[in-house]
């Protein structure tokens, strides 16, 4: 397994990590089973936003003994109503439902204190000038959550969430069909039949500014619904028409600017072995771009999606991560100072470029590549 650094936290987490789903309706001895699974194969995080108090509780008990293991992000917001789970802004059942997270996990803290899906503009104004932020600094103060972070599936509103500078990590709906889907307070249009009927193209401008942003501010990308709820993993249900494995689905997330971790959805050990995987897998079994270069109907032509299918340079350059930097430039206007030290820190730049033209002709997308390492060269000087 491998770890990135939680945006400016300096908490380490596993790339590929685990959503509560696994552990809902299981025993308890069914998901100390499962967490020790998880963590022999290397994963520290888990996103717990269920508040299913069964779930809770056993999860609480199968990390006792090594709590300090894991990296846990506990929702606000998400409360125990009628024997379902429900969404909440009234202050009173926010405070109990974070209480009662606390007790059932056998835990004084969380890490990431996660306020729970913000996807619309009323939505945000309450929370943002109400109670509920003011209760997550006073968390933040009491030690009782070490960072403030912010769950959404529309990335208008994410973007204002971060600008606050509030936010140190943000738990986002990320896969190849959301991306090309512009911005919406309703989360049932992202998957929506109707909505990949017409054709679409490249990632849309907001989810890609919204990533630019994350990088550039150094707050952590979390990524939920990558496999878009399994449905692209079987052609017959995918918006696309065709299927994507767990680990192309994985790395298109990983390869995202900002992003730091996945919370793959698993309801078993063998779906999560197949997540996990991703550590050791080659290049050809995480590699998306047939996927994505032949997807009917919609397209990403134009457009880096960050692939490596450049590679290799004949003078050494990583020009996937030199495009990225140059975008992250081009989208800010400027040269923020951490993507200079991490251009600086490549081992090879643009300026070494001799526009031999094989990185364009192994590019699936048709991206002038060498006009993008004459942009990198006249944004950094070399």
């Amino acid at each position: 397994m491998k770890y990135r650094k939680l945006g400016r936290t300096n908490i380490n987490v596993s790339e590929v990590s685990i959503g509560c789903e696994g552990l809902i309706d299981k025993s308890d001895e069914q998901v100390q089973h499962f967490v020790d699974k998880a963590r022999n194969m290397g994963v520290n995080f888990i996103d717990f936003y269920s508040s299913n108090p069964q779930a809770r509780s056993a999860f609480g008990k199968a990390i006792k003994d090594h709590r300090d293991d894991w990296v846990i992000e506990g929702h606000l917001c998400s409360v125990w109503k009628n024997d379902q789970y429900l969404r909440t802004r009234k202050i009173d059942e926010v405070k109990a439902g974070f209480e009662d997270l606390l007790e059932r996990l056998k835990t004084d803290y969380v890490d990431v204190g996660m306020i729970h899906y913000v996807d619309s503009q009323e939505d945000f104004d309450e929370v943002f000038t109400g109670e509920v932020i003011a209760y997550a600094l006073e968390l933040k103060k009491q030690g009782k959550i070490k960072h403030i972070g912010l769950s959404s599936h529309n990335p208008m509103i994410a973007r204002k969430a971060i600008e606050t500078g509030l936010i140190d990590v943000l738990l986002f709906s990320i896969n190849p069909c959301y991306d090309m889907l512009p911005a919406s307070e309703n989360v049932d249009d992202l998957w929506a039949d109707e909505n990949y009927e017409k054709p679409l193209t490249n990632i849309d401008s907001d989810r890609q500014a919204l990533y630019e942003l994350c990088e550039r501010e150094n707050v952590a990308i979390t990524v939920m619904k990558a496999f878009g709820g399994g449905d692209l993993l079987d052609a017959q249900l995918s918006p696309f028409g065709v299927s994507m494995t767990p680990l192309q689905c994985i790395h298109y997330c990983l390869t995202r600017p900002g992003v730091v971790s996945v919370m793959a959805g698993a309801h078993t050990i063998e779906e999560l072995q197949l997540s996990t995987f991703y550590s050791d897998a080659t290049n050809e079994e995480k590699d998306y771009a047939p996927i994505l270069a032949h997807v009917p109907k919609h397209s990403f032509i134009g457009n880096c999606v960050y692939c490596g299918h450049c590679a290799p340079c004949v003078k050494g350059i990583d020009v996937a991560s030199v495009n990225k930097f140059t975008d992250l430039c081009i989208a800010q206007g400027m040269i923020p100072e951490t993507v200079r030290e991490h251009y600086k820190l490549l081992a090879h730049h643009a300026s070494e470029c001799i526009a031999c033209g094989s990185c364009v002709h192994n590019c699936p997308f048709q991206v002038d590549i060498i006009s993008k390492m004459k942009k990198a060269v006249e944004i950094f000087g070399y």
